[in-house]
């Protein structure tokens, strides 16, 4: 029995010892196996950082004691009071303002300083972390990026010293509250206290003063015009057009004018056809922008205004790139009837220079001592005893001969004065009568246009004037033909074919009669140019168009 029991043994032997031995995993097993646990472990790392990152910002707000004093704008019914209204009696009141952050400076954890701008003047500000102002909240106040609008609240001060860098000196701000209105981009193309310097006499791009600040030249300031006129000098500059303009529109209410619109496109080309902007498609023909509204005040005398004005838009397709000239302006235009002699017409015209130069000076002598920080000659216009002076062009002529200029070509009624006669000319009648402003009576016939009347006694002369200002042209103006028969001649003498498209209805209007007139056209531009003493009209005009710029 023993001997039969053990017999099993050698084959439980076999089957073990034949039996394949159990596999291991493999390298690349391994490999992915530990990737996995790596990633888990990074995951777990992460999620644990995240929750102490959060669980320290939780801490950190549960420590702010300002978190409700400063980030995005609360809905509240807070008002808010203008810069230009900030005065001494608002010493130790809280005020709110709508401002753009000019600069920060962060002095420390505890304490920073903010220049505020609106509408080109700044004020300082105080951010201080005390009692009720945070830290978080002065760290805040500094990354604001420059530019932004943000509503600010603070205490009004009386700083000791003055902050000789702000505009508005005497006072400061020290913040309460500080919310983002609206985030400026980081990066701006053109710093606003950059374009503050006056512009360069170089057109040279990229160049550096001697402190390194980079040297803004006028194209630069154009092609990013709406951070330009953020300046202190061109908000006054925008302010002082729009009361060149609002007291031409006062002068001419309180005379009885009436204010009127006529086309800017026409059907064919008037005055001229080379200075004309064609309109290539309109329903299938052209038209033309109007160079001036010269031939519908006629037409509007001769239909019985007596008295007519217009402020719009004037287009002179003149390839001139020069300091005065643009191929849009905004003209200031009036036409009226006399009752003797067109000189009635031209002393309205003088005592209305008269009155927009003294308003400025009375109403506006803060805008214009701002301009003069930058243009000094702002504050500099004079007219002496508050009247035009009024000189023939003959006699002007004489004045420069005095001074040993050349005037042959003028001597012979060949050409009008050039630019630089007219400048040298404004110089001689400022020293000599003390006065920017005059008037130049009585132009050869041979340079003015056919729908002016010309001189009853001197065929060579007209019944026309120009008005300068420091020794630039800013109108002209006549007395107007008014005679359908003596409008022909002229128009024909001139080379003109009255009864052409485009001429026929304006002749035709004289027919029934129309009374004697005269008026002129201004540039509103100019009058701003050369009052303030500014370099160029572009920088009397908020987005200007010249034969280079159709942009922005």
């Amino acid at each position: 029995m023993s001997g039969e029991g053990s017999a099993p043994l050698p084959v439980r032997e076999k089957e073990t010892a034949e039996a394949p031995a159990e596999a291991g995993p493999s390298k690349n097993a391994l490999k992915k196996a530990q990737k996995e646990a790596e990633k888990a472990a990074k995951k777990a790392a992460a999620k644990k950082a995240d929750e102490e990152k959060r669980a320290a910002q939780q801490s950190q707000a549960a420590e702010d004691t300002a978190k409700d004093l400063y980030g995005p704008l609360p809905e509240d019914d807070i008002r808010e009071i203008h810069l230009k209204k900030l005065g001494e009696e608002h010493i130790d009141k809280e005020v709110t303002i709508i401002t753009r952050i000019h600069n920060s400076r962060s002095q420390s954890a505890k304490l920073a300083f903010l220049m505020l701008r609106q509408q080109g003047r700044t004020i300082q500000a105080v951010v201080a972390a005390g009692d009720v102002i945070s830290r978080q909240m002065v760290k805040y106040a500094t990354s604001i990026n420059v530019n932004s609008f943000v509503r600010v609240s603070g205490i009004v001060k009386s700083p000791n010293p003055p902050v000789a860098s702000a505009s508005i000196s005497n006072l400061e701000l020290h913040v309460t509250r500080i919310y983002l209105i609206s985030k400026a981009i980081e990066q701006l193309p053109m710093q606003v206290k950059d374009a503050e310097r006056p512009p360069p006499a170089s057109a040279e791009e990229g160049a550096v003063d001697a402190e390194g600040a980079p040297i803004v030249t006028l194209k630069t300031r154009l092609d990013n015009r709406v951070i330009d006129l953020q300046t202190e000098c061109n908000q006054a500059i925008l302010t002082i057009s729009g009361a060149v303009q609002a007291l031409f529109i006062e002068y001419m209410y309180k005379s009885g004018a009436t204010p009127l619109n006529t086309p800017k496109l026409l059907g064919t080309a008037t005055e001229g056809g080379s200075g004309v902007f064609e309109v290539n498609n309109y329903f299938g023909k052209s038209a033309f922008l109007a160079q001036s509204p010269q031939l519908y005040k006629q037409m509007l005398i001769a239909g019985d205004c007596e008295s007519v004005f217009e402020v719009g838009p004037v287009f002179r397709a003149e390839n001139s790139n020069t300091h005065r000239h643009m191929t849009e302006f905004t003209g200031l235009d009036f036409e009226q009837v006399f009752s003797k002699h067109y000189h009635e017409v031209l002393t309205f015209a003088e005592n209305l220079i008269v009155f927009i130069v003294t308003e400025l000076q009375s109403r506006h002598k803060e805008e214009i001592d701002v301009v003069k920080k930058f243009f000094p000659r702002a504050g500099d216009f004079r007219i002496k005893d508050g009247k035009a002076l009024r000189l023939r062009y003959l006699e002007g002529i004489q004045i420069l001969k005095d001074a040993g200029v050349d005037t042959t070509e003028q001597d012979n009624f060949v050409t009008d004065l050039t630019t630089a006669q007219e400048k040298k000319l404004g110089q001689l009648i400022r020293a000599k009568y003390d006065t920017d402003f005059y008037v130049l009576d009585e132009f050869p016939y041979s340079v003015r246009p056919f729908y002016t009347k010309r001189h009853p006694t001197n065929p060579d002369l007209s019944y026309s004037y120009d008005f300068f200002m420091r020794g630039e042209e800013i109108m002209s103006g006549a007395q107007r033909v008014n005679d359908a028969d003596e409008l022909e001649a002229a128009m024909r003498e001139k080379g003109v074919d009255p009864n052409s498209d485009g001429f026929a209805d304006y002749v035709n209007a004289f027919r029934q009669g129309c009374r004697p007139h005269a008026g002129g056209g201004l540039g509103l531009n100019r009058i701003v140019q050369f009052f303030l003493g500014l370099d160029n009209v572009r920088q009397a005009t908020p987005f200007p168009r010249d034969p280079q710029r159709l942009r922005p």
